[in-house]
């Protein structure tokens, strides 16, 4: 089975008030790339992915007026893909969406988010003492994970959470020191989201389930200077580093950044920086495992246009990665048949 997560940005620009994709000569929210170019350069990712899940981060905006789920699936079926059933979870006021494409041939698929008395539920509020002042802060998330449950064919279940933990970008800052307060502010905010998750994930990993958490985590180990100054990424407190084996999640990605600065390290987004007229690459989006389905002969891998040859060498592909979004997609092939004997 594989599973995929993938940013698609400003794929909800690609639909009309109504839901109805704009499939025309228009430009998109991507510099210098057409809508109907966009469209066709999703689909061209997504069926050459083969993903049987396929986490959608920035998916369309659920609101009055359309539903990302029927736009999901009309999406699907107009570019013939066998990931052809939506599912969401609690809908955003960010009109970016965390949504689920699955083939419902190899999966069955159930919106099940969980709460306890020490985490609450993700659409809820946390109290959390942010700043070290001895006072509570309400911590929200914008986007609130996605809790799925996956049942495969053969009756194997899984859990997965979808996740879009919030940016430390200084959105606003009209000065340096601006910028670093709202920085440190936002870096705050996104370290209690992180907290919050693991929460939920102790709980899961606790109960022997089998569980995956994947999707645009707007950080990494050694990302950047506020991570000393806090002491870990929202990556490793997902992850569990530093912890038992058993209640640890594994990504090989989450881990490369740890080496010299000098070393090549790997990346999944790509990002104009307008000022310095030049592109810069970042390892944002992961796909982390529990320990019994990484000894499922999992296989991780960044479909990364220039840096995965094999993608480089089919021309289509690696034009349609680069005009679909900034990001690109990392999946993870498990094998999911029962051992022989068994």
């Amino acid at each position: 089975m594989r599973v995929a997560t993938w940013n698609i940005e400003w794929f909800n620009a690609l639909f009309d008030k109504r839901g109805r994709m704009l499939e025309d000569d228009q430009w998109s929210a991507r510099y210098q790339i057409t809508r109907a170019e966009q469209l066709g350069a999703i689909g061209i990712v997504m069926s050459a992915l083969e993903a049987d899940v396929l986490l959608v981060v920035e998916a369309p905006d659920d609101n009055h007026r359309h539903h990302t789920v029927s736009m999901l699936e009309h999406f699907a079926e107009k570019y013939g893909l066998r990931q052809r059933k939506a599912l969401i979870g609690f809908p955003n006021e960010t009109q970016q969406e965390i949504a689920l494409l699955y083939d419902p041939d190899v999966v069955t698929a159930r919106h099940e988010p969980r709460a306890s008395e020490t985490w609450p539920r993700f659409d809820g509020e946390m109290k959390i003492d942010l700043d070290i002042d001895a006072r509570l802060d309400t911590v929200e998330f914008s986007k609130p994970p996605l809790e799925v449950e996956l049942i495969t064919k053969a009756g194997e279940t899984m859990r997965l959470i979808g996740v879009h933990i919030k940016s430390k970008a200084p959105h606003g800052a009209t000065s340096h020191e601006a910028a670093i307060r709202i920085g440190i502010e936002n870096r705050r905010k996104q370290l209690a989201q992180a907290i919050w998750l693991r929460g939920r994930i102790d709980e899961h990993l606790t109960a022997g389930e089998s569980l995956i958490v994947m999707g645009d985590f707007n950080d990494g180990p050694g990302l950047d200077e506020y991570e000393k100054l806090f002491g870990r990424s929202a990556v490793e407190i997902v992850a569990g580093e530093g912890g038992p084996d058993e209640m640890r999640l594994h990504d090989p990605h989450a881990h490369l950044s740890h080496a010299h600065r000098s070393c090549a390290t790997p990346s999944s987004a790509r990002f104009y920086h307008v000022d310095r007229h030049q592109y810069f690459s970042a390892m944002l989006d992961y796909v982390m495992l529990s320990s019994d389905l990484v000894a499922k002969g999992a296989k991780w891998r960044i479909w990364h246009p220039f840096d995965d040859p094999h993608i480089y060498r089919v021309p289509e592909l690696r034009e349609a990665l680069l005009q679909a979004s900034d990001h690109f997609p990392v999946t993870v092939d498990l094998d999911l048949r029962p051992a022989q004997g068994a």
